[in-house]
């Protein structure tokens, strides 16, 4: 594989990911600046919490697509490359060279990878994206909790896929995905740990998630 390929797929999908949307909702269309507000953080979480519930759905779809958007490039030009383009793009979302470095949790963006893998790599849409989506939301139903869903959800994904016939790489990718997701939710989990961590609203919790 010509490993330039490699690093411009790698390069491209990390400015991709780095692109805040959060941030520019928020600052075009509210006129706030979202890392000040709420948890601070760049995702759509704390987009519902500062924006409301139109400007998180907006952030989720655009965090998704970074990542699905790579891979589809990296497709095209260096196919074979797809998981270097959306670990990239989920990196670049976490630490965006446009926003200081300070971005958000990558988990829209890890749902867009999700998607990229079923549409470009192993063609199993039920598998690869709908498990995880279906697995978020009822374990987001019975928790009220985004961050434990979020961890939940990614890690069913990456050990289903050592189960239904997908290369070793793309196993290994979403694993590595899932400890990154994890490490990024570790102030989550202290809260979750001392009973600290809020609830959504509109399951019937009673603050927002950070």
């Amino acid at each position: 594989m010509d490993y330039l390929k490699i690093v411009l797929v790698i390069l491209i999908s990390y400015l991709f990911g780095s692109v805040p949307w959060a941030l520019v909702i928020g600052k075009v269309f509210y006129h706030k600046d979202i890392r000040t507000e709420g948890s601070g953080n760049l995702g759509a979480s704390n987009a519902g919490r500062v924006l409301g519930k139109p400007a998180a759905v907006a952030v989720t779809v655009l965090d998704a697509l970074k990542a699905f958007f790579s891979m589809l490039i990296a497709h095209y030009i260096a196919p074979g490359t797809e998981i270097y383009a959306g670990l990239a793009s989920c990196f670049g979302h976490c630490f965006p060279v446009f926003a200081q470095f300070r971005g958000g949790k990558a988990v829209a963006t890890s749902f867009g990878f999700f998607l990229g893998i079923a549409l470009l790599i192993t063609g199993n849409i039920f598998m690869q994206f709908l498990l995880p989506v279906i697995s978020f939301f009822v374990i987001l139903y019975l928790t009220k909790t985004v961050s434990i869903s979020s961890i939940c959800a990614i890690l069913i994904e990456a050990v289903a896929s050592f189960f239904s016939g997908c290369d070793l790489s793309v196993s290994i990718s979403l694993l590595i995905l899932w400890c990154f997701v994890t490490y990024r939710h570790k102030d989550n989990i202290k809260r979750i740990m001392n009973g600290t961590e809020n609830k959504i609203k509109w399951m019937g919790g009673q603050n927002g998630t950070r």
